[in-house]
């Protein structure tokens, strides 16, 4: 995702701040008028709604038989297993609705749901890793690869570009990947111009990339689909077709999920303005060029890799290894590209702070830590044809994941085909670490992350802000409406790959930080004597990183109680998230299984137990949720003044839109009403969501109970968790405004 994350991309979202339109001025200019004549700005009159055009010839795309796997007894002897079994036969069940016709697994089973994606049936790259992870679980208990082949089958269809959908990708330049254009902090700065004159770096991978898979297509997941077709887009601009990649989030930090506009990867014009939804976001002088656009969310690809991990793991043990090595191949060619996201945006040298600043050559544009996306696009017309592709300058903590970056690195059946490919992820793994370091607060918890790019336009710091080889310190990266780190799930998915890094490899520096962020974990739990629980949920930030951390200046001493007393961090509210509960309870599991320490244990078991008790039914873990924020269903959305355009259904985009407005079909969703009388000035509408992703972590969680304590913990002290009465009411909290994460 990533996300609005709600009760828990975010997705990742993501924050996709300008992927799209970068081409040369040379191209620009060049590039074929389109046929009707336009303005440079959109259509200067209203069109008149009206409805959707008849369908195109539809566009031709792999369509993977659906699978539905029989139902399995789940008699397996122990407890936590036989909890994954219903789980996973819930979430396989047609009637629970998790997934679509097409076999692919929904944001939620529900559709009446906003949060990075703005509808519970479009999908994400998030979702698909988990369904990985899930197949791959199932594959240990089950001894069954054939429902992880199916879901990577599916996965390679609908979310990896094909060469019909990436046909100028053999067009790029790597010598001038994209052209600058700065980021601004609010959409109502929007459109920015290109800025020509500022310097790009040389990108370094796409030679060896190309080379060593003979093709110069990007393998690699587009962030977010429309499986049911609820904008209408279609599938390159057929209409009809469904599932469809779109994007939303363009225009600043700024810009939540509330404020953004959705517009498809294939803009060829027929939607949106005179220029399709281009001239919204960068404008330019002379005529815009119909193109296509992805965005990758590091942290899904990412999570992919460490669930093959344990698929070719677990089915090595079981002496059936050849059944997921093909898999392996796959996972490791996305590995591979996944390299992108380990570089600034334009490819500039660390530590730039205008614009005007150095280009990088070689590996000088990059930070080695997983930043929030990588993106790609190009022209329509292969005429003529022209492509480009940025990194990105901003990483999150909650991005991390040192365990992939370990098997592409570390383990010979993932190590990626390209030359220099387990080098760079050797490096990474090592940055990454440091990078937690870094941001560990005072308490334990982890702060935002570091950018190279201030406010994306490589502006200057504040006097004083402290950096991470030359990345300044930011406390919410990407996206702001709300901060990007104030939601817990953060920390708990990305302290769950420390763990599981930490489990595998038994590294002292993820101890280390694992140490301080489990206590901090365990004084902010609070167990409930009438069998409830509350995790932390929103949290405050204030100061910053004391060092200036490099090569050379770095603190490892754990007995320094002093370190980062300059950072601090609050718990503000608990929630009963169960994603996030799961997600938690895994990582304290991995952590506790390698450090002996089972009183953690205890407590991971606490809540998959309470969790179990109080909210499971035949459809899965859920709690029900307060959804204040739908009062933003009316908010306005940002429409420059001499704007207008339209929506496929022909709702209006005109400076008096909505967000709403532009979704009007919302309005026909049975769960609408609830909706309506809170905008009317009543109580705000309560949901019970089924989002794949919580359901999977809940799943897995137990999963995980079951493999690493078959039987039971052995006894000793209770966890410290704090002791409540009655914790907090669930407050539905939103997961950011954007993806993600994803």
């Amino acid at each position: 995702m990533r996300i609005a994350r709600a009760s828990a991309l975010v997705l990742g979202g993501l924050g996709l701040l300008l992927p799209s339109c970068l081409q040369t001025v040379a191209q620009q200019q060049a590039a074929k008028p389109p046929t009707r004549a336009q303005s440079s700005r959109g259509s200067s009159r209203p069109r008149a709604a009206e409805p959707m055009a008849a369908p195109l010839e539809p566009a031709e795309f792999p369509k993977p038989a659906p699978f539905i796997p029989p139902q399995h007894p789940g008699k397996t002897g122990n407890e936590y297993t036989d909890r994954f079994i219903a789980h996973w036969n819930a979430l396989h069940s047609p009637a629970n609705g998790y997934f679509s016709p097409e076999g692919m697994p929904y944001h939620a089973a529900e559709t009446l749901l906003v949060e990075a994606p703005d509808y519970g049936h479009h999908t994400t790259s998030e979702a698909y890793s988990y369904w990985l992870w899930l197949e791959a679980s199932y594959g240990k208990i089950a001894k069954d690869w054939k429902p992880l082949s199916h879901a990577w089958e599916n996965l390679e269809a609908y979310l990896i570009p094909t060469p019909a959908d990436q046909p100028t990708t053999g067009s790029y330049a790597d010598n001038h990947p994209a052209v600058f254009a700065p980021e601004q902090d609010l959409p109502n700065a929007y459109p920015v111009p290109f800025d020509a004159a500022a310097p790009v770096g040389h990108d370094p991978l796409s030679k060896e990339l190309q080379t060593a898979y003979g093709s110069p297509l990007i393998y690699g997941m587009h962030w977010i689909v429309d499986i049911d077709n609820f904008y209408g887009f279609g599938r390159r601009g057929d209409r009809l077709s469904h599932p469809a990649p779109i994007n939303t989030f363009q225009r600043g930090m700024q810009e939540s999920v509330w404020e953004a506009i959705p517009q498809p990867c294939w803009d060829d014009f027929q939607f949106g303005g005179d220029n399709g939804f281009l001239d919204l976001f960068v404008k330019q002088d002379g005529s815009y060029a119909r193109q296509w656009k992805y965005t990758d969310a590091p942290d899904a690809d990412a999570r992919a890799v460490q669930a093959m991990y344990w698929a070719k793991r677990w089915a090595d043990e079981q002496g059936a290894g050849s059944a997921v090595d093909d898999l392996v191949k796959k996972a490791s060619k996305m590995g591979d590209y996944l390299r992108y996201a380990l570089f600034d945006k334009y490819f500039k040298e660390m530590g730039c702070q205008d614009p005007s600043c150095p280009a990088a050559e070689g590996y000088g544009g990059a930070h080695y830590l997983l930043s929030w996306y990588y993106a790609w696009g190009g022209s329509l017309a292969k005429a003529g044809g022209w492509s480009w592709r940025i990194g990105a300058s901003a990483s999150h903590s909650g991005y991390q994941n040192p365990f992939a970056a370990y098997v592409l690195a570390k383990e010979k059946a993932f190590k990626p085909a390209s030359p220099n490919a387990a080098r760079d992820w050797g490096t990474s793994l090592g940055r990454q670490l440091e990078f937690y370091r870094w941001l560990q607060s005072a308490e334990g918890g982890m702060a935002g992350g570091a950018t190279n790019s201030w406010r994306g336009r490589y502006a200057k710091p504040p006097a004083g802000t402290t950096t991470f080889y030359k990345m300044a310190y930011d406390e919410a990266p990407v996206y702001a409406d709300p901060p990007s780190n104030e939601w817990f799930g953060f920390q708990a998915w990305t302290m769950d790959r420390v763990a599981q890094f930490y489990y595998v490899t038994d590294d002292a520096h993820a101890k280390l930080v694992l140490d301080r962020w489990v206590k901090w974990v365990l004084a902010n739990t609070k167990l409930g004597k009438d069998g409830s629980f509350a995790i932390p949920s929103t949290l405050q930030w204030n100061g910053q990183p004391q060092l200036n951390w490099n090569e050379k200046t770095q603190n490892w001493d754990g007995k320094d109680a002093g370190y980062n007393k300059t950072l601090h961090v609050k718990v503000k509210d608990h929630s009963q998230d169960v994603g996030v509960a799961g997600a938690l309870a895994r990582t304290l599991l991995f952590y506790s299984a390698k450090s002996g320490d089972h009183a953690v244990a205890r407590l991971a078991k606490e809540l998959l137990d309470r969790m179990w008790k109080k909210y499971w039914t035949s459809k899965g873990v859920a709690s029900e949720e307060e959804r204040v924020d739908y009062k933003r269903f009316g908010d306005p959305i940002y429409v420059p003044a001499d704007w207008q355009g339209t929506m496929p259904h022909g709702d209006r985009i005109e400076p008096s839109s909505t967000f709403i407005s532009i979704r009007s079909k919302y309005k026909t969703d049975p769960a609408w009403p609830k909706v309506e009388a809170y905008l009317k000035g009543g109580p705000p509408p309560r949901f019970t969501y089924h989002r794949f992703w919580a359901q999977v972590d809940v799943a897995l969680a137990n999963a995980t109970m079951g493999q690493l304590y078959p039987d039971g913990i052995p006894s000793g002290a209770k966890a410290k968790a704090d002791k409540a009465d009655k914790p907090e009411k669930a407050k539905g909290k939103k997961r950011g405004g954007r993806r993600g994460k994803k």
